[in-house]
């Protein structure tokens, strides 16, 4: 089933178009990530499916089931973020704000915030101060703040930016078993390599084209062939490999 629906639209800002005539369609369960160069559109698309940015033509269109601010999001990292004065409990339970209608947060609330803590593995850490926590503990928590807003939808930019390599690799295993539990990923990223094994489909962005797909066809596609070099064991991308000496392009 599909949940949301891009039908020939293009996008840009300050009447500048950057997309041009995009349709795909994101289903449930998928694990989609957006790659492509700087200024190819990526940001601006994010914007849009998260109803901060209005299409310039064209229509994009949400199952039923889900609304623009029922999408948890979780934003790259920046300086604001590491120096929130709130515990990790605090930060987490802001997620649902969009659920809020009291002053104060509901028992449920309460509970959904705790139960996303533990699945990020941060519960034992909800007492301290967000800005004490390690980088990679940061992402995880403010992973967890997106889940209180949704069900079913999660949109990353950038998630594993600043990380070393073992917390990169965690954020990834965490994000790969959110979505075997139910949660559709939308993820922007510049690491090809990982979206190829991870996501189930790639959405490059260039200029004046894109390539939506599954992994596979990304890898054997004219655009994939350039972006990165491949792990798959058929014939034609070993010779890629081969060829370019095992350098990413």
């Amino acid at each position: 089933m599909s949940l949301i629906t891009i039908e020939n639209v293009s996008m840009g800002y300050e009447g500048k178009t950057v997309i041009s005539n995009l349709s795909i369609k994101i289903n449930e369960n998928d694990y989609v990530c957006i790659v492509g160069e700087n200024g190819s559109g990526k940001t601006t698309l994010m914007k849009c499916l998260l109803g901060l940015l209005p299409v310039q033509s064209g229509t994009i269109k949400y199952s039923d089931g889900l609304k623009q601010n029922e999408i948890g999001y979780l934003p790259q990292q920046t300086l604001i973020q590491k120096d929130f004065p709130a515990s990790v409990s605090e930060v987490v339970l802001s997620g649902c704000l969009n659920q809020k209608h009291t002053l104060f947060y509901s028992k449920e609330q309460k509970k959904l915030a705790a139960k996303n803590m533990e699945r990020t593995g941060i519960y034992p850490l909800r007492k301290k101060c967000f800005r004490e926590l390690s980088g990679g503990q940061r992402q995880r928590a403010m992973l967890a703040r997106a889940l209180c807003a949704t069900r079913k939808l999660i949109i990353l930019d950038e998630p594993v930016t600043g990380l070393d390599p073992k917390a990169m690799q965690d954020m990834y295993e965490l994000i790969k078993r959110l979505n075997i539990s139910g949660i559709t990923v939308v993820m922007v990223t510049h690491d090809i390599t990982a979206a190829v094994n991870n996501a189930n489909k790639i959405l490059h962005l260039s200029r004046n084209s894109y390539f939506f797909g599954i992994a596979h066809q990304y890898l054997h596609s004219e655009v994939g062939k350039k972006f990165m070099i491949t792990d798959c064991p058929c014939d034609e991308c070993q010779h890629i490999h081969h060829l370019s000496g095992g350098e990413q392009q």
